[in-house]
């Protein structure tokens, strides 16, 4: 179930721009407009205009591409009406027809009589599916929303966190200083399109403001322009800030690898522990080079560790080749 309603109104008013428009408008069934629409893929219905049934997904879409709508022609002529209908018996969200394809006047009024809205695109069927499957994952993601601050660092988004009051949006602030981009302050939403996590402000409106303990709410936009933001980003890594603790045992070779679960992904992360002297900013940027470094398969803290297994092989091989005595 989507975490929002979305009906087929919803969707033909959903305002998308140049290559993401869906081009859709209403032919017919104009009554059925509120149906929900409940599963974000779609359904060609050529096997149900045949007369198979089982396992029909009636609560999909149903896209009629020119194959669908030349043999919806075809039983039309022949007089056979009986498959159409027993289509409309099952409760069907709306149908769409692709290429400006009109199904002709005996498929309206079967539609009309079920109040299945009927909606024509121009796009190509393969080009509007394309188009379609991307708005609905985005519509039908999961999601959470986090308190957090994401930024983008060295084309890494890295979402921060931390407990209140340790520094996330001071951290955020300096870094957009040094020339990256703010994402979201205080509340970040999160949703999961695929196996990737999309970061954006939970609130469009207030998304790219930052509060600043002394200082108050800053416009990011105004004092550092349009380049300093971003409207969402994909979370690639969670840096977690917290108080210095001295009787903790800090990791300071990085060879083992911690990671954090959002929405069933696993994302890489990193504690930093923050105390007066550190630059954190820095830490971080350095930590995005790292990671992007990681992704093109150079690890150093690994390449580190394997250098030094060897030099310590090579120089106990040494010891034994020249501290054994030859024997005659």
């Amino acid at each position: 179930m989507a975490d929002r309603r979305l009906t087929v109104l919803d969707l033909i008013d959903i305002d998308l721009k140049e290559h993401n428009s869906l081009n859709l408008h209403c032919i017919g069934g104009r009554k059925g407009l509120t149906r929900e629409i409940n599963s974000p893929e779609v359904n060609r219905p050529g096997l149900a205009l045949s007369g198979f049934y089982d396992s029909f997904a009636n609560q999909r879409i149903q896209l009629f591409g020119r194959g669908e709508a030349a043999y919806l022609q075809k039983i039309l002529t022949e007089g056979t009406t009986g498959p159409i209908e027993k289509m409309f018996t099952y409760i069907i969200p709306c149908c769409i027809f692709t290429h400006n394809l009109s199904p002709g006047e005996v498929f309206f009024e079967i539609a009309e009589s079920a109040q299945c809205p009927t909606l024509q695109t121009d796009l190509s069927t393969s080009e509007f599916s394309a188009r379609l499957m991307r708005v609905l994952s985005e519509i039908f993601s999961p999601r959470q929303s986090i308190h957090g601050v994401l930024v983008e660092v060295s084309g890494i988004g890295i979402l921060l966190l931390g407990d209140s009051g340790v520094g996330k949006s001071e951290t955020a602030l300096e870094l957009i200083e040094r020339g990256h981009r703010l994402v979201a302050d205080d509340v970040v939403e999160i949703r999961c399109v695929g196996n990737m996590l999309i970061g954006a402000g939970a609130n469009k409106i207030i998304g790219h403001h930052m509060e600043i303990r002394g200082l108050g709410i800053i416009n990011i936009t105004h004092l550092f322009g349009v380049g300093a933001i971003r409207d969402s980003k994909r979370i690639q890594m969670v840096v977690m800030l917290e108080e210095w603790d001295s009787k903790r045992n800090y990791d300071r070779l990085g060879t083992e690898e911690t990671y954090m679960e959002l929405l069933g992904v696993s994302v890489p992360k990193i504690e930093i522990p923050v105390k007066p002297g550190r630059n954190i900013p820095i830490i971080i940027e350095v930590a995005a080079m790292n990671e992007r470094l990681k992704t093109m398969g150079y690890n150093a803290a690994k390449e580190f560790n394997q250098n030094i297994l060897k030099w310590i092989e090579s120089d106990a091989a040494r010891s034994v080749y020249f501290g054994s005595e030859d024997i005659i």
